[in-house]
């Protein structure tokens, strides 16, 4: 979905996992699945989500925020400066490769 110039995508945030990776989209829940090593402890998970997402995507840490779902498990991303069409095939091959 894109908003105000940005790209809003529904994401569902496994913390404490073994690895921190972007898995395969959720159908029931309509939500890209994320895990990260991070504990969901004083928003760690959080900014290692945004870290995993912008390394992937290789974009500005800046240009990546959570904008919804900040204490729970289902979170929603803004990208900024990115092509709604660059965030989808990048994703896509990321999640072929997992």
């Amino acid at each position: 979905m894109t908003f105000d110039q940005g790209v809003l995508l529904a994401i569902e945030v496994q913390p404490g996992a073994h690895n921190n990776r972007i898995g395969q989209v959720n159908e029931w829940r309509a939500r890209l699945a994320i895990s990260v090593r991070a504990q969901a402890q004083k928003g760690q998970a959080n900014t290692a989500v945004l870290e995993l997402l912008s390394d992937a995507l290789n974009i500005a840490k800046t240009d990546c925020s959570i904008v919804n779902g900040h204490t729970s498990r289902s979170k929603t991303v803004r990208f900024d400066n990115i092509e709604i069409a660059t965030l989808i095939e990048t994703l896509t091959n990321l999640m072929e490769e997992a």
